[in-house]
């Protein structure tokens, strides 16, 4: 049990772990904020789009730490 949680914990703060996390919220962000407009609920779609700029970003970090460790890896 204690291997599996230290395994979670690498993945969580891997690039790709970022990547995918980052796109997941994004997709759920999309999802709200159209479920939002569809429904007429304005908390929803402001809550969709903060979904989006949150997972936009993750994944961009995610991208960061791929160049980052890509550049360190040529040195």
């Amino acid at each position: 049990m204690y291997e599996e949680t230290r395994r979670d914990r690498r993945h969580r703060s891997s690039a790709a772990g970022d990547q995918t996390e980052g796109n997941l919220t994004e997709t759920k962000g999309r999802f709200k904020e159209s479920w939002g407009a569809l429904t007429g609920n304005e908390r929803l779609r402001a809550e969709g789009r903060s979904d989006q700029l949150a997972g936009a970003s993750r994944r961009k970090k995610g991208q960061w730490k791929e160049r980052f460790k890509a550049w360190i890896d040529r040195l």
